[in-house]
């Protein structure tokens, strides 16, 4: 049984990191919403043009757009290279295993930045920089390490008397990962996805190395040279990184409940 004092500092706690997390949220949306450039609260009155005045200026409709295709592509891909990959390494079993699947994990201990330049030479040869399929590609390379771990740990934790009851009604692999287990990984496969999306809607690195063309310049980039030109206005800079950071935080609020469904059972350990 929990005490009345044990129940009561629980709260206060909750409540104290609560206000911790919210305040310079809170904080950064009144700067946003300031007519005050110096960024200094103002409540006189609401300056709801600072967004208006962001989209147009950081040509942030163009960028987001150009975020918006290289975000989808790389998570699609992502997602669907992980879940086969995950399922080759956490249930069929394949050949060289134990030797594979290391190499795949390499693939997460390697920084960026240490690949970084004889990567741009490579995709200058074969004509891949200045182009959105030059950066999904990077991204997919990227982030499959992750996803085929996460997904293999996903599938180890499935029954296995699952999978067996499929084989016993003649369900092929095909049939039994997309119409079994699949399904069974959904809140896995939804956290893996929010991740992913917001893993590559806010990369800046990479974006602005292989994106050299202003015309092709993703949200984040757009958002670093719009700052940039207008460093002395605060409430400006809010403005257009409240913009940039709102498709990810609609994502996450729309399917937060599979999100920490799927962290929860990706901490089973196998």
């Amino acid at each position: 049984m929990i005490s009345r004092f044990e129940r009561v500092s629980n709260y206060i706690i909750v409540i104290a990191l609560t206000i911790g997390v919210l305040f310079p949220v809170a904080w950064f949306v009144l700067t946003a919403l300031s007519p005050n450039t110096s960024g200094a609260l103002d409540f006189s009155q609401i300056a709801w043009s600072n967004f208006q005045s962001a989209w147009h200026d950081g040509n942030l409709a163009h960028s987001m757009y150009a975020s918006l295709v290289v975000t989808v592509s790389a998570v699609a891909g992502q997602t669907v290279l992980a879940i086969l990959s995950g399922y080759a390494f956490g249930v069929l079993g394949v050949v060289g295993e134990r030797f594979l699947f290391p190499i795949v994990l390499l693939g997460m201990m390697v920084s960026t930045e240490v690949i970084v330049i004889p990567l741009y030479y490579e995709f200058e040869r074969i004509g891949l920089t200045n182009s959105w399929l030059g950066l999904v590609i990077i991204q997919l390379g990227m982030a499959v390490p992750f996803g085929t771990y996460w997904m293999r740990a996903t599938f180890r934790a499935l029954p296995r008397s699952v999978m067996d009851s499929a084989a016993v009604d003649g369900a092929g692999t095909w049939n039994t990962l997309w119409r079994i287990l699949v399904p069974m990984a959904r809140p896995a496969v939804l956290t893996l996805v929010l991740l992913s999306f917001m893993w590559t809607w806010n990369d800046f690195f990479l974006s602005l190395i292989f994106l050299g063309d202003p015309q092709k310049q993703t949200a984040t980039v757009a958002l670093g040279a719009f700052q940039g030109r207008h460093v002395l206005q605060v409430n400006l800079m809010a403005a257009g990184s409240l913009i940039v950071s709102l498709p990810v935080v609609a994502l996450y609020l729309f399917f937060q409940r599979e999100f920490i469904s799927g962290v929860m059972a990706g901490a089973v350990k196998e």
